[in-house]
């Protein structure tokens, strides 16, 4: 029987607070840090690794997070979720996302349906539509074909969706992949929406909108403003646009769309990028084989997560030190920082996938916790972050835990050398610096140059970002943070947080404000 029990609640967790702490310095120094490099490693799916050596773990600290993992029974909280419970207490639903790239166990049929087949069903749709208009069959009123994909849709909808596309955009044009630029409408803000309609030729593209109730206000605000655009250059919005709603949306059969693609209740937006809200987009923009790729990876890092053994399930020990560096040793932060331009995106979808999450105050029954939950998630790629906020991470009075992310070979395979090392090279060697300089520190007496050390950091490296890669590596970050939730006993799967300031942004709108509200929106000229 499965026990969703607080965290406070377990012995293990009691244990673990008395092991002793490790000195990161001296674990990381001379021979000794050379064969944690060798030693604390774990393979991924896609040719990925991931690396721990510095991280502020050693064998005893592994093995009481092993224990709190069996106890917290992650295994199979993993594998109720994937068969279907209903996990998402908070709105009473099942967490399927992980059913759109494969199936782990066993049907999952809800209201009639076989969920593994619908989703599939739906990607072989998009993937006809998609070579359908890349052929030209599917064309503009003159008969000309698409030429850009513009996605309107906020948060889920967008900072996945385009982190990904951002993530292969150079990796398909190497590969003779590249099929349709893709733009994003995300913001509100009807600058937004104006700058990206000024870059594009709109009488040769194609939008995408994608709300999944069919009423999220940005998007449908932005919606009205493309099809006023279209309509004031004499087109057809209707022959422009397409829909990735539910079935139930009031766009779901709606004549103002060429056709809809359906998603469903069961997947959040911050875990729809390998549903129909990135597939539309990313099969548009780089054909279906690369979107059938990038799910292959995801699916084969999820089997991954299905080990029971801790210390062999990259995503779960990711997790596990995680979570021991934010309740034991007090943590705050985590910064994601990917050596790779085309990951320039990634941190800011993973901000909201772990911070909508699991910044929760109350457990999965609503009833409030007395421990800290999810950390704040922040991250630049680099050589970029070096020169930004590594001054603080250096030499700050937090510690702020590393996440690195590095391939050992560019996406275009263009390169130069200069001065004896290529661009690549130097980009690694910044990497192998920056982890070793955060453990290890360096001692000078002038206190303005000494640097402490003791700065734990972990690497994800890869030969080079491709598709299966970038599935793999998105899948490791939802299943951490998924198991991080289980973890702390709480919902990763809702987001009342969001809530509030869209209830009273239409109480603004509708000029039903009182206080300090009214003051605002006279302040703001509303």
């Amino acid at each position: 029987m499965t026990n969703w029990n607080n965290l406070d609640t377990l012995k293990s967790y009691q244990e673990l607070k008395n092991v002793k702490h490790i000195n990161l310095v001296e674990a990381m120094s001379g021979a000794k840090g050379a064969e944690r490099v060798g030693k604390y490693s774990v393979p991924m799916a896609a040719g990925l690794t991931y690396n721990y050596a510095s991280k502020e773990v050693d064998d005893d600290v592994l093995k009481a997070l092993a224990a709190l993992a069996d106890e917290a029974q992650l295994t199979e909280k993993y594998q109720a979720l994937y068969e279907g419970e209903v996990i998402n207490t908070g709105e009473k639903r099942m967490v399927l996302h992980h059913l759109t790239r494969g199936q782990l166990g066993k049907d999952v049929i809800a209201d009639g349906v076989n969920k593994r087949e619908f989703y599939v069903n739906e990607q072989k749709r998009i993937a006809e539509f998609a070579n359908k208009v890349h052929s030209g069959e599917i064309a503009n009123a003159k008969g000309e074909k698409f030429t850009t994909v513009v996605q309107i849709g906020i948060g889920g909808s967008d900072l996945g969706p385009r982190a990904m596309y951002l993530a292969l955009e150079n990796w398909a044009k190497k590969h003779d992949t590249f099929k349709m630029e893709a733009k994003f409408i995300s913001n509100v803000d009807p600058d937004d929406a104006t700058a990206v309609l000024n870059s594009i030729d709109v009488a040769h593209s194609l939008f995408i909108l994608v709300s999944k109730s069919g009423t999220t206000l940005e998007t449908l605000t932005n919606q009205s403003f493309v099809m006023d655009a279209l309509k004031k250059a004499g087109l057809d919005a209707s022959k422009h646009m397409i829909a990735v709603t539910s079935e139930t949306s009031p766009l779901a059969h709606s004549d103002d769309f060429i056709t809809a693609f359906y998603m469903d209740d069961y997947i959040g937006g911050r875990y729809s990028s390998t549903s129909g809200v990135g597939g539309a987009v990313l099969s548009l923009a780089f054909g279906p084989e690369v979107f059938a790729d990038f799910l292959d990876g995801a699916a084969a890092e999820d089997k991954l997560s299905t080990n029971k053994d801790a210390l062999k399930n990259p995503a779960m020990l990711d997790a596990l030190i995680g979570f021991y560096e934010r309740n034991v040793l007090g943590y705050p932060c985590t910064a994601v920082l990917p050596y790779s331009q085309a990951l320039s995106r990634f941190p800011a979808h993973l901000q909201q996938l772990d911070m909508e999450s699991n910044g929760k105050s109350v457990n999965r029954f609503g009833e409030p916790i007395d421990y800290v939950t999810g950390p704040v998630i922040f991250g630049e790629p680099g050589t970029n972050g070096q020169h930004s906020f590594y001054q603080l991470l250096h030499q700050g009075t937090d510690i702020v835990p590393l996440q690195f992310i590095g391939f050992r070979n560019n996406q275009c395979e263009n390169d130069v050398d200069i001065q004896g090392s290529t661009s690549q090279q130097k980009l690694c060697a910044n990497v192998a610096a920056q982890i070793v300089a955060f453990a290890c520190g360096k001692s000078d007496e002038n206190k303005n140059k000494n640097f402490e050390g003791g700065r734990p950091s972990s690497i994800i490296i890869g030969d080079q970002l491709d598709p299966k890669a970038l599935g793999a590596l998105l899948a490791h970050f939802e299943n951490k943070v998924m198991f991080q939730g289980f973890i702390w006993n709480i919902n990763s799967f809702d987001q009342e947080g969001v809530q509030l300031g869209k209830t009273l942004a239409k109480k603004v709108l509708a000029h039903e404000t009182e206080g300090a509200l009214a003051e605002y929106s006279k302040l703001l000229n509303i």
